[in-house]
């Protein structure tokens, strides 16, 4: 069993919590989640299963769309509705044209601060487990991108948010700075991710239905990793590729630049390698070798 499985994960599951619901259906093949989903947010959690696994790298590097509500005058400890209240404050006119002013400030690269409710690691604890016991630590701001940011007012206090952005953004603290921003403080009360790079939370299947017995539809890799261009080898190459003698990728196509990433294909077209061009002569050198279906 080898594919990408794309689950449309319910509020109150940890996306951990949807693997072990899964395992039973998997006949032990590995499992690894493309990006967490906080256990209060729902929607699309793509899985990667068996050989998938060893391409999650390329796809994690995708960015994610999102829909959900920004509550305003109430600031809580995990920046979400799970938290405890910290603070109140009056809630602003929301205008349209002050929400779009809003909305442009917060486009574009920028630096965020991870907040200390999340799974990030210090010296081996987890964040949100060091906050717990009151310890607040100096956390170093990381750089995310924001592609698109739309807001509308759902009054009387509250946002309605539309996002696309890159990985490693905290749609928390983005709520939470875009409060301050209107003036007030405020926490993200409802979260839907509705997509991640090409998959989108339509073809997703719910963690009941697929529980329940539902056939797993999974995505091929060769599928989902359709920008990277592809290369057919011969069945000789691949096996002198199996047997580790990268010189059988000589028989590719030569790459145009370092750091190019491309698929090795058999004559299925199914994927059998991901290569990278490396060196200042770029050549092809083998990063991931999939065992044949």
């Amino acid at each position: 069993m080898s594919g990408v499985l794309l689950v449309d994960k319910p509020e109150g599951v940890t996306s951990a919590g949807v693997i072990r619901a899964l395992k039973p259906r998997l006949g032990g093949a590995k499992v690894g989640h493309l990006g967490t989903l906080d256990p209060f947010a729902s929607g699309l959690l793509p899985l990667c299963i068996g050989e998938a696994t060893k391409i999650a790298r390329y796809l994690l590097v995708e960015r994610k769309a999102y829909r959900g509500t920004i509550r305003l005058g109430v600031a809580t400890d995990t920046l979400d509705r799970t938290g405890a209240v910290t603070g109140n404050g009056a809630v602003p006119a929301l205008e349209p044209a002050r929400l779009a002013a809003t909305a442009r400030r917060f486009c574009g690269p920028q630096r965020q601060v991870p907040p200390m409710y999340s799974a990030l690691k210090r010296g081996g604890v987890r964040l949100y487990e060091l906050a717990r016991r009151g310890v607040e630590v100096e956390r170093a701001p990381r750089a995310i991108e924001v592609f698109r940011l739309e807001l509308e007012a759902a009054p009387p206090d509250r946002l309605e948010l539309v996002l696309e952005c890159s990985k490693g953004t905290y749609v928390r603290v983005l709520a939470a700075e875009i409060g301050r921003a209107l003036g007030t403080v405020a926490h993200l009360e409802r979260l839907r991710r509705t997509a991640v790079g090409a998959f989108r939370v339509e073809d997703a299947v719910s963690l009941d239905t697929l529980v329940a017995g539902a056939p797993l539809p999974l995505v091929s890799v060769r599928r989902a990793l359709t920008d990277l261009p592809a290369h057919p080898a011969s069945a000789g190459g691949l096996a002198r590729l199996r047997r580790g003698q990268q010189e059988a990728l000589a028989e590719l196509p030569a790459p145009g630049a370092a750091g190019e990433t491309a698929l090795v294909v058999d004559a299925a077209g199914e994927v059998a390698a991901v290569v990278e061009a490396r060196g200042e002569r770029p050549a092809w050198r083998l990063v991931r070798l999939l065992a044949p279906s």
